[in-house]
């Protein structure tokens, strides 16, 4: 069963909330460091302004827990979008109420607002009836275009659209089209990159994927767990003990099916977690006493990288170590590099996998850089998504 797309509602003359994620990073001056969401939303924002409709914007911007907190006010994305669309861009101060009535009443075919932050009301969050209601009453159609939030059954994701006729934007029909086609009909071999703390993070993940790749790569400090289960001393590092035995069923199911688990040979080793701490690069079974594992070595970055490039199809998410610290991004660098050399199918999702292919310069070259880090994640989990099962399509996995 398919959702409809924006194409197919006529929304000429009519009020369209569109939900959008514009949580965007800020500086101390509330300046806005990375404009990635906004820019995400603009060409749905574009064709409905084109197509004569009235857009009522919402999104969320950090967790102000149900309070109206100045610092996480949506004003400079406002400012930052008719900088961009080169139109006004009427900032609503509320999102329910008085205010938002009167600004959409008086509002023309092609006009643009974004109302305030949507968490400044408990109810958003709880997916409170009164507050869907209040929502739903200022406008004709919904339109989900926030990936970001899909997984999250709020009440302008999930609660708005059993009361509005309701569409994908360009935005979300991207992500659905590019996720759903990986994992139902990838281009061979497929692999999988996963990376990030905790195996506990995405477990579901690794089982879901385990029916479907032909390779499936482990980095970061979840990699630290699985050569645990494989009996390695490993050292002061980040090791999930209570999932030792799932990991090793993980291991077990993968050499069953036949599917190459590629994990490090070589790992970067610190004396602590700091950019000042003394590190060298040592052999899985040689990690010294008290020193912890912080990244994938060389000859693992140069097996990874090799692995990625001759896949037809990769999904990518999580970084290989401790990426914010210089020294321990290199294996993260090592693979954002290769995934975007390689030819085949490219898909990379969660914040460090997205900086490092940015910082390589190979951004450009990814297949699609998914904006939505825990819902790609439950997607990837084959999980029915509530701001897409909401419009009416459950997600075929």
């Amino acid at each position: 069963m398919q959702v409809k797309t924006i194409k197919e509602m006529n929304v000429q003359g009519k009020r369209v909330f569109v939900r959008v994620d514009f949580n965007v990073p800020l500086n101390e001056d509330r300046a806005i460091t990375d404009d990635t969401k906004i820019r995400a939303a603009v060409p749905t924002i574009k064709y409905l302004i084109e197509h004569g409709a009235k857009l009522i914007l919402a999104s969320h911007l950090g967790r102000p827990k149900g309070q109206a907190v100045e610092k996480f006010s949506l004003a400079p994305a406002a400012k930052r979008l008719e900088e961009i669309l080169g139109q006004r861009v009427v900032f609503v101060r509320d999102c329910v109420g008085e205010e938002p009535r009167k600004v959409i009443a008086k509002m023309n075919n092609g006009d643009v607002a974004l109302l305030e932050n949507l968490r400044f009301h408990a109810g958003e969050e709880k997916n409170d009836p009164g507050f869907v209601r209040e929502l739903a009453a200022l406008a004709d159609i919904f339109v989900n275009d926030a990936f970001g939030t899909a997984h999250r059954a709020h009440a302008s994701t999930a609660g708005i659209a059993n009361m509005l006729p309701g569409a994908v934007g360009f935005l979300m029909e991207k992500e659905i089209e590019h996720l759903g086609k990986a994992l139902r009909n990838p281009v061979r071999p497929f692999a999988a990159i996963v990376g990030g703390a905790k195996v506990s993070d995405k477990i579901g993940v690794l089982e879901n994927l385990l029916d479907k790749v032909d390779t499936l790569i482990i980095g970061g400090g979840m990699a630290n767990t699985f050569l645990r289960a494989q009996g390695y001393d490993m050292g002061n590092s980040l090791v999930e003990e209570d999932k030792v035995g799932l990991v090793k069923k993980i291991i077990e199911k993968a050499e069953e099916k036949n599917i190459k688990l590629l994990l490090p040979v070589d790992l970067t080793a610190a004396e602590s977690i700091s950019a000042d701490s003394p590190y060298m690069v040592v052999s899985v079974d040689k990690v010294p006493g008290g020193w912890s594992a912080v990244d994938i070595g060389p000859e693992s970055s140069r097996i990874f990288a090799d692995a990625a490039r001759d896949s037809g199809t990769i999904i990518w998410n999580g970084p290989m170590g401790v990426f914010e610290i210089a020294s321990f991004a290199k294996g993260t660098e090592a693979l954002a590099k290769a995934v975007g050399e390689s030819d085949g199918i490219s898909i990379v999702g969660g914040g460090d996998s997205v900086a490092a292919v940015k910082k390589m310069g190979v951004a450009q070259k990814i297949s699609h850089i998914s904006t939505g880090g825990g819902a790609s994640l439950e997607f990837l989990e084959g999980k029915e998504l509530p701001g897409i099962k909401a419009l009416g399509k459950v997600a075929v996995m």
